[in-house]
């Protein structure tokens, strides 16, 4: 199914980040260009931030503890969720989004090394997409972590995330430029 392509498009994820990152110093990953701009290091807290914030949604699927909104019962609602989302975090979609507050990254800069940590998630990550091939293959439906009435399938919420964490690696090299 789709789990091999969610997982190699996540190992190219991390190689990219840990390629275009891993040498920077603590100061140039937290440098802010202005005070509306994140950071590199921001970036990617905001990543682990909402990746994490599916794992519970994902456990109670595997554990049937999951309350399906009512809105999960409309197919075309589901597609439409699902389609909607991923078209909003495409890379190059140029609109900039506010951000819930949930998912906000801190404005500390003394976290401790944030691309080891990233790299350590995107692991726990890849063990959630493994853990859910039996939930993908039965076309599972999950709700957003932002708004419980949104839903869509769990294989357009590992779109979403993969297409999401390109969309802020591009965020975050852009930085890398303003020099």
């Amino acid at each position: 199914m789709y789990t091999e392509e969610f997982l190699q498009r996540l190992d190219e994820l991390t190689q990219k980040f840990t390629k275009t990152f891993g040498n920077l110093n603590e100061r140039e990953i937290h440098r802010k260009p202005d005070a509306d701009t994140w950071s590199i290091a921001q970036n990617l807290e905001h990543l682990i931030l909402i990746n994490q914030s599916y794992f519970p949604m994902i456990d109670r699927l595997r554990h049937k503890d999951h309350k399906s909104a009512f809105t999960a019962k409309f197919g075309f609602l589901v597609n439409f969720f699902g389609r909607t989302i991923l078209k909003s975090v495409q890379p190059e979609t140029t609109k900039k989004t506010k951000t819930f507050s949930i998912w906000k990254p801190s404005e500390n800069r003394d976290s401790e090394d944030i691309l080891a940590r990233f790299t350590g998630h995107q692991e726990k990550l890849k063990q959630k997409i493994l853990d859910s091939e039996d939930l993908l293959e039965k076309n599972a439906v999950i709700s957003s972590p932002a708004n419980p009435k949104i839903v869509y399938k769990l294989d357009a919420a590992f779109k979403i995330i993969l297409a999401h964490e390109e969309r802020h690696f591009q965020q975050a090299k852009r930085l890398l430029e303003i020099q």
